[in-house]
């Protein structure tokens, strides 16, 4: 909470979408935990379909790819040091510390021996590019954390969920919102784990996302491949760390279950982008 209360502080007057926040508080004993407050904001989360009656057309769609990829590389253009936030991270080394470090967290909550493991953790360590950049990054940017107007939902008027927020591989960035990112054209196993209306008529796809953000960032995006990769690991773990704590008895929610299923299908997909070339 600290932290995040840390990042809002110095973010929201260079960067408006990210929430204003009012008072940090450290004393356990009203809530039960820190906590902070922030002003509200007022606007539509998409979530995996937009709620019945929203007119969500193509020319709505389309608009609303651009506006979303154009606000993360504005978050990639901010002036860290500028606004106070140079100790936020190390970027030195990042992209070399996350990959390790998720491999390892694979290894911390394994529970079936899947083979695409090692052939994705061998591909990265082969194939890891040389970090050209380090920005602000917000390490979980999709649509369910964005706030729409309501009155126009090409328009982005806020940013949720900053916990994640450090300095880094702002193509890291990207690749997360790729590895999220379903389009019309993919295979039904990755449709079953669509987060967005990302598949809806008028969507860019992912190739057109990456040429957006070329366009508008000016970054070279020739190693886009590993960033996609990795995201699709990551995330393949993060869904594994879950299910592990159910595998476990940590927690006893029935629809843990399944996820096992969802690791797989992740897992493979990072493995044929690798053979592929294709994002």
């Amino acid at each position: 909470m600290g932290r995040e209360f840390h990042v809002l502080s110095k973010l929201h007057d260079a960067y408006s979408p990210a929430p204003k926040v009012l008072l940090y508080c450290d004393d356990s004993s009203i809530l039960g935990a820190p906590f902070y407050l922030m002003e509200p904001i007022r606007g539509i989360i998409l979530r995996r379909d937009p709620p019945p009656g929203l007119a969500f057309t193509p020319a709505t769609a389309r608009g609303l790819c651009g506006s979303f990829i154009d606000n993360l590389a504005r978050l990639h253009k901010i002036d860290f040091a500028a606004i106070g936030l140079a100790d936020l991270g190390k970027p030195q080394g990042y992209l070399e510390r996350q990959m390790s470090g998720w491999i390892a967290r694979y290894h911390g909550s394994k529970t079936h021996d899947l083979q695409e493991v090692e052939k994705i953790s061998e591909w990265m360590q082969r194939n890891l590019p040389s970090s050209r950049y380090a920005t602000l990054i917000h390490n979980d940017y999709k649509f369910d954390n964005v706030i729409l107007d309501s009155e126009d939902l090409t328009k982005i008027i806020g940013v949720l969920d900053w916990e994640m927020c450090t300095l880094g591989d702002p193509l890291s960035d990207l690749g997360t919102t790729l590895a999220y990112w379903v389009e019309a054209n993919d295979s039904n196993d990755l449709q079953r784990l669509r987060w967005g209306p990302t598949n809806y008529p008028g969507s860019m796809t992912r190739n057109e996302l990456v040429q957006r953000y070329a366009q508008t960032s000016g970054r070279d995006l020739s190693n886009m491949i590993f960033y996609v990769v990795f995201a699709r690991f990551k995330v393949a773990v993060i869904v594994q760390q879950i299910y592990y704590r159910y595998h476990v008895g940590l927690t006893k929610d029935p629809r843990f279950a399944a996820m096992p299923e969802v690791v797989q299908t992740l897992l493979r997909h990072s493995l044929q982008s690798a053979q592929s070339g294709t994002i």
